[in-house]
């Protein structure tokens, strides 16, 4: 056996159809989607379940995000992938574009800018992403988003540019 078999770890990861989530984004507005999401009572998205998000707050314009750091999010290096982070401000700050839409619209990302501004381990706890609408248009939608450790420092800060899309899931 070599060290690398002798070092293995493994997760089970579970997760609702994400089609029911899709076609119920297009049949409320933004913020009653995002709201009955958050109550469980449509699925969370894959990743949120594949990353291990467990806490979700929505209100109009702004939704919040928590994440346990573990050892699974690691790059080879021993910290917090980049893309984790990443996968994290998308998530909040999508969302919060989401949650000013009415009825029939959707988004999805055109662009993402994060900063990192310190590195994440899994000794450094549960983390808040907190992402805040800053224009939503007919078409385009921006917002930013903000990632704290446990002592409220700034882990890492995101922008985005999102397209509204009109009609419903395929």
């Amino acid at each position: 056996m070599t060290l690398a078999e002798e070092q293995v770890r493994s997760r089970t990861v579970t997760w609702g159809d994400p089609m029911v989530s899709a076609l119920e984004a297009f049949r409320s507005d933004g913020l009653t989607f995002l709201t009955k999401m958050a109550a469980g009572e449509i699925p969370v998205a894959p990743i949120a379940s594949v990353l291990g998000f467990d806490g979700f707050e929505v209100e109009d314009g702004r939704v919040t995000f928590t994440i346990p750091v573990h050892e699974f999010h690691y790059n080879p290096i021993g910290t917090v992938h980049g893309g984790v982070l990443a996968t994290l401000a998308d998530s909040a700050m999508t969302c919060a574009v989401q949650t000013t839409l009415p009825v029939g619209r959707g988004i999805t990302t055109l662009d993402l800018s994060i900063r990192f501004l310190r590195p994440v381990t899994a000794d450094t706890g549960r983390l808040v992403c907190v992402g805040e609408a800053i224009h939503v248009g007919r078409r385009i939608g921006t917002a930013e988003a903000r990632i704290t450790d446990p002592q409220g420092r700034l882990v890492a800060h995101a922008t985005t540019t999102c397209m509204v899309l009109e009609g419903a899931a395929q």
